[in-house]
């Protein structure tokens, strides 16, 4: 099933085309722990029209979005490449391998950009870049109840200078979007699920990269385990769970690039750079 946040309230579908509404909003679905439940109730009542793309918010409510860093071999690669003049390069390494996982805060819902809004790049960066991460919908026990497509907008350059100047480079207006629907399923992906990023720019294809969740270190259960150990969420949580796919360092987004990042099973989210 997938659920859709839009200007009419939930809407949700089995097969893309037989669509219903949910009397509740999402708040209260992560809440109660019936995400599943009350789509399926829904399904057996009438059906309504389905909404239009113009009509989609991003799938939040009032959760916050955090992230989980460096889960991927290339991501590990990246952020060595882009901290070694700093000396960070085997800080990096130690992360990846540590048994405890990289988890820092992205946004608040204020912050998340939904599908067809617009992305931002921060006026003080020179190198920044998408980061398109399967990102997981937690309800209030810790439990994953579906999962949505995040981008994790990043200014390497300023990452890259101090580790410390993370939350600069990933907490800025505009720096998180999320969409376009939330995948209910509290089954785990297949590994061969595919997510794919292409980015163009005046019509032409600046930049297309895939990558498959069986390049993902961590298990996602894991994740939201590190991430509900001390920290309390009554209505759920979002957790995107680290990019597998990282431009290289002659690449950096510009205005009116648009970017859309596609993970089999839940939709593509495309979003323009401000």
């Amino acid at each position: 099933m997938k659920l859709y946040n839009t200007t009419r309230g939930l809407s949700v579908t089995r097969d893309d085309h037989s669509f219903a509404s949910v009397p509740a909003n999402v708040d209260e679905l992560l809440a109660s722990g019936q995400l599943r439940e009350r789509c399926e109730e829904a399904l057996g009542g009438s059906p309504t029209s389905a909404p239009e793309e113009h009509e989609w918010l991003p799938p939040i409510g009032s959760q916050e979005v955090w992230a989980a860093g460096v889960t991927y071999f290339r991501s590990r690669n990246a952020r060595m490449e882009e901290s070694k003049d700093a000396g960070g390069g085997t800080f990096y390494d130690r992360v990846y391998e540590a048994a405890r996982p990289e988890l820092f805060f992205k946004a608040t819902p204020r912050r998340v950009v939904g599908p067809g809004g617009s992305v931002r790049i921060r006026s003080d960066a020179t190198w920044s870049v998408p980061e398109p991460e399967l990102t997981l919908v937690l309800d209030s026990r810790g439990s994953i109840a579906g999962y949505t497509i995040g981008n994790d907008m990043s200014s390497r350059d300023i990452e890259g200078e101090n580790p410390l100047y993370l939350p600069q480079a990933k907490v800025y207006d505009g720096s998180c979007a999320l969409g376009p629907c939330i995948l209910v399923s509290e089954a785990p992906l297949a590994k061969s699920t595919t997510i794919s990023l292409s980015i163009s720019r005046a019509n032409q294809d600046a930049f297309s990269a895939q990558t498959t969740l069986a390049e993902l270190k961590r298990d996602p259960r894991e994740l939201a385990s590190y991430l509900f150990r001390e920290c309390s969420f009554p209505h759920g949580a979002f957790l995107m769970t680290g990019t597998g796919i990282v431009p290289d360092d002659t690449f950096t987004l510009a205005h009116g690039d648009i970017i859309s990042i596609t993970i089999e099973g839940i939709g593509t989210l495309r979003n323009t750079v401000a």
